[in-house]
C-alpha cells in the first residue's frame, strides 16, 4: 500500500489493538538502513509483537539491482534457514566444498576439506539480489513492520523514554519516536557519529578491484584465497559458471587495473591462474573499493544500537564482513526479544550491554584475524615469506590446524544465536546443493 510517492508501508499496517505498553512510542524499534544487515534484523524481529520501522534513503527495489556477490558462511546460512528463507536461497547460490589457500608459486597449496571440519559443505557463494529478494519477500507478511523510505534521518534526541528520529521525506519533515533506534546505515554512520562513538582502526594501503568473470574451465565449486605481495586474490564461485574475484592492491595498482584495457586485464587474471581456468571472459564492469579496519569503541548506547558496517569494518580477506553484520542481527534480536518477554525496556543501555559484550569480543577476533592474514602474506620480506609458507605446508599435515582456521572461516566459532542453534544445518546432508 502505497501512502505518497516516498513512503511505502508494507502489508497489514499496526493497528491500535497493536500498541506495546508505552503508547507515547510510534515504533518499538527503528531501523535505519534498509540493506541486507537491516532487513535481516526486520525479518527476524517481525514475529516478536515489537512494532518495527524499517528507514531507508533508497527504495525497496534498489537491492534488487545489485550484482555484487558474497561469500555466505555456514553460520549465515544456518540464520537464514532459521528466518524461513534458506530454501528460497540456497537454490540460487553456490555451495563450495573446497577451499584452496596459496601463497603466489610455492607449491605448499592447502586443500581445506569437507572432512577437516565434519560438514557436509564448507560455504555458499550468493549475489546481493538473491539475498535482498528472499528477506523483502519474508516481510510481505509482517503485520508489525512499517516501511519508511526514501526516508532520511537528518536528527536524533535522545530521551530517557525514546529516540526521537527527524526524517525528510518526500521534502518534507516529520517526526516519530521510537524506544530504540538500531544504526544499520554502513561503515561512515552519520548516527554514530552524531552520538558521539569514536571508532579505532586504520585505512589499508590497499584497494580491492571486484569483477565477474566466467571461465573457459569448470570453477568446480572451489572458493579460491591466492596471497600475493600485492594483497589477497579471491575467487568466489558462482551459479553458471562464474566467478566474482576480488583482486586487493596498493591503491595506485589497484586503479591501474581499474582502468586498464580488458584484454590487459584478463591476461593479469589469468597468468594468476596460472592458466589453470582456460580463457577468461569479464561479465559486466569492475568496481573498485578501499578497504578499512574499523571496530567502535561502543556498540551500545542508551536508545542506540550499532550493527554491521556502523560497528566495524574488516579486510575482505576471508569474505567475513556481510557475515559479522548478520550475525549482529541475530544476536541483537535474541537480546531484544528475551527482555521483551521478561519486560524490560529494549533501549535500556543494561539490556543494549548484553548485545555488545556479546558481539564486540567475538568481532574484533575476526577483525585481528583478517588484519594478520593481509599483513602476513601482503609483503615480500624474506622470513616472514619462509615463516608463512612453513605454516601452509604445517596446516597440510595437521589437520587440528585445518580445523581450526575453518571455524573461524566459517562462523562456527564463538557463541551461536538461537536463530541458528534451531535449525543447525551442519548435521543435514539434505540441505546440501551444488549449484
Amino acid at each position: 500500500m502505497v501512502l505518497d510517492q516516498s513512503v511505502t508501508v508494507l502489508p497489514n499496517p499496526v493497528t491500535a489493538s497493536q500498541q506495546s505498553n508505552n503508547s507515547s512510542l510510534d515504533y518499538d524499534v527503528a531501523i535505519a538502513g534498509g540493506g541486507i544487515v537491516g532487513l535481516t534484523l526486520a525479518c527476524a524481529l517481525k514475529d516478536s509483537g515489537l512494532r518495527i520501522a524499517l528507514i531507508d534513503a533508497k527504495p525497496q527495489s534498489a537491492g534488487l539491482e545489485q550484482r555484487r556477490a558474497y561469500a555466505i558462511t555456514l553460520m549465515t546460512g544456518q540464520i537464514f534457514s532459521g528466518l524461513g528463507i534458506w530454501d528460497k536461497i540456497l537454490p540460487r547460490i553456490t555451495t563450495f566444498k573446497q577451499i584452496r589457500l596459496a601463497d603466489e608459486t610455492s607449491p605448499a597449496v592447502v586443500n581445506l576439506q569437507t572432512d577437516d571440519l565434519g560438514t557436509p559443505e564448507l560455504g555458499y557463494v550468493g549475489e546481493h539480489f538473491v539475498l535482498v529478494q528472499a528477506l523483502l519477500e519474508a516481510l510481505e507478511t509482517a503485520e508489525h513492520l512499517t516501511w519508511l523510505c526514501p526516508a532520511e534521518v537528518t536528527q536524533v534526541d535522545y530521551q530517557a523514554d525514546a529516540a526521537v528520529l527527524t526524517l525528510t521525506i518526500a521534502e518534507s519533515t516529520q517526526q516519530i519516536r521510537a524506544g530504540l533506534l538500531v544504526a544499520a546505515d554502513g561503515s561512515r554512520s552519520a548516527i554514530r557519529q552524531w552520538a558521539g562513538i569514536h571508532t579505532q582502526g586504520w585505512q589499508y594501503w590497499q584497494s580491492c578491484v571486484t569483477a565477474v568473470i566466467r571461465p573457459e574451465a569448470s570453477h568446480e565449486n572451489i572458493a579460491r584465497e591466492h596471497f600475493w605481495e600485492s594483497g589477497p586474490f579471491a575467487t568466489l564461485p558462482l551459479p553458471d559458471n562464474r566467478c566474482q574475484i576480488v583482486l586487493t592492491a596498493p591503491h595506485a595498482q589497484a586503479k591501474h587495473w581499474l582502468d586498464v584495457d580488458e584484454s590487459v586485464f584478463l591476461a593479469e587474471l589469468n597468468r594468476r591462474y596460472q592458466g589453470q581456468l582456460g580463457k577468461l571472459e569479464l561479465v559486466g564492469d569492475r568496481a573498485l573499493f578501499p578497504v578499512k579496519l574499523m571496530q567502535s569503541r561502543e556498540y551500545s548506547r542508551s536508545r542506540l544500537a550499532l550493527v554491521g558496517d556502523a560497528a566495524h569494518c574488516c579486510h575482505p580477506v576471508g569474505g567475513q564482513g556481510m557475515n559479522l553484520g548478520i550475525r549482529d542481527a541475530a544476536a541483537l534480536t535474541q537480546v531484544l526479544k528475551t527482555a521483551h518477554q521478561r519486560g524490560e525496556d529494549i533501549g535500556d543501555l543494561r539490556v543494549l550491554k548484553r548485545y555488545e559484550r556479546w558481539r564486540q569480543f567475538e568481532n574484533l577476533i575476526i577483525l585481528g584475524f583478517t588484519d594478520l592474514l593481509d599483513r602476513c602474506f601482503s609483503n615480500h620480506w624474506l622470513p616472514l615469506v619462509a615463516i608463512r609458507r612453513l605454516g601452509l605446508r604445517t596446516m597440510r599435515q595437521l589437520r587440528p590446524l585445518k580445523t581450526l582456521a575453518l571455524q573461524l572461516m566459517t562462523g562456527l566459532s564463538g557463541r551461536s544465536p538461537d536463530l541458528a542453534e534451531a535449525t543447525s544445518l551442519k548435521n543435514d546432508p539434505a540441505n546440501v546443493s551444488l549449484s
